[in-house]
């Protein structure tokens, strides 16, 4: 079992005086920093703050830290270091991406996006629209919000080119399939890229295993700083144009990045690998599984709040009632607006969040007012069982 003391003493937030008494459950949207990424981040503000890869000392060990990062992350996502970059963001990195198949695609080849994703990794794809390409929508069931895989069966054909889907939706919060999707895909002669924002605080994924040729993620979502991460597979990587400098297209992480990344959050993110072992030697596991952990850890806190949750006839709760196979981010649509929830959750020490979360279309096609919004729940695995109670506890008052 996770040992949630030796969890939490990694995370400065927990001993933070402005944060005693507070439970954190907005965790979708940027999670808590861990320590180690906090004193990477710290050092190289304080040694390394130069222009990186000059042969000086604090250049050359400023850059050999961002190497670092991105050899140690890649190894722990089962991928290549150079199929690995880093961005701004992902809302970035998806749109660098896009600008990339606009000038890869013919016009008449077809895109598959859903209307269950975050707009990062929907809005970019349908913006190509504009450029001849043809995007088809593969649609949520509007009471469930599920992702049928037949339904993608039916979209699929040899003009499709790319399908686009989450790892999990940052509103339904079900784990989707990416094995069988990308086997589908793969099999129709169409790439796959996949958001993995709202999936991988929850455990980090073995890409080089799933099979995606594009997997997105956003370190500040995984106890790390605000950057994003991208991973393209080479065989992709290297038959797309390059965004970035043109004598840079034959280095694979700088091919996409057309400016350069923050170096100082580059090399923190080293931080967020060194936790993950830090857990592993603790628990005695392997890095790859920590992952397990942390789920077994997340599902048994999520089903006493999905309980809870589901005996009220006053809410609806978005996405599956079983804690297993859904991520512990649980939207709840409520007689009065999200927002308005939360404000008053904040007033028991609970911090949550309202509104639509980016997540317009998801919430359009399950019949739910995009104005009115949600009230959305999110933990991660340094949540313990007395704050659930806590939020339990908290939700009879205010709803």
């Amino acid at each position: 079992m996770l040992d949630i003391d030796f969890v939490r003493a990694q995370f400065p937030a927990f001993s933070e005086a402005s944060l005693q008494g507070q439970a954190f459950f907005e965790n979708a949207g940027g999670s808590y920093a861990c320590r180690q990424v906090i004193d990477r981040l710290d050092r190289f503000y304080r040694q390394r703050k130069v222009q990186p890869y000059a042969p000086y000392k604090a250049s050359r060990l400023g850059g050999e830290e961002m190497d670092e990062a991105r050899s140690r992350l890649s190894a722990l996502l089962g991928v290549d270091p150079d199929e690995l970059s880093f961005g701004p963001s992902t809302t970035q990195n998806t749109f660098v991406l896009a600008q990339a198949f606009r000038k890869f695609m013919a016009p008449g080849e077809a895109i598959i996006v859903t209307n269950q994703d975050h707009e990062a990794n929907t809005g970019p794809w349908r913006r190509l629209a504009d450029e001849g390409i043809e995007i088809r929508e593969w649609q949520i069931d509007p009471e469930t919000g599920h992702l049928n895989p037949e339904d993608l069966e039916s979209l699929l054909d040899e003009k499709v080119r790319l399908v686009c889907f989450p790892h999990c939706s940052n509103v339904v919060g079900e784990i989707n399939p990416v094995v069988e999707i990308t086997a589908l895909a793969h099999a129709a002669g169409a790439f796959v890229c996949v958001d993995g924002v709202s999936y991988a605080p929850h455990g980090f994924a073995d890409i080089g295993e799933m099979g995606p040729d594009i997997y997105l993620f956003s370190s500040y979502k995984t106890y790390g700083p605000h950057q994003g991460i991208m991973v393209i597979r080479r065989a992709l990587a290297q038959a797309l144009p390059g965004q970035g400098h043109y004598f840079n297209n034959d280095v694979l992480y700088k091919k996409f990045t057309p400016a350069g990344p923050d170096h100082a959050q580059v090399a923190a993110c080293a931080g967020m690998v060194d936790y993950i072992e830090a857990l592993a030697d603790h628990h005695g596991v392997s890095p790859g599984a920590v992952h397990d952990l942390m789920r077994a850890h997340e599902e048994k806190l999520l089903q006493p709040l999905l309980d809870a949750l589901s005996a009220r006839n006053s809410v609806r709760v978005l996405g599956p009632d079983r804690a297993a196979g859904r991520a512990p981010t649980v939207a709840v649509h409520c007689t009065r607006p999200g927002e308005a929830v939360a404000a008053d959750l904040a007033a028991h020490g609970i911090m949550a969040g309202g509104g639509d979360f980016y997540a317009v279309r998801a919430l359009q096609a399950q019949g739910i007012d995009p104005a009115h919004g949600v009230l959305r729940l999110s933990f991660t695995h340094y949540t313990t069982e007395d704050e659930i109670s806590r939020l339990i506890n908290a939700l009879d008052h205010v709803l």
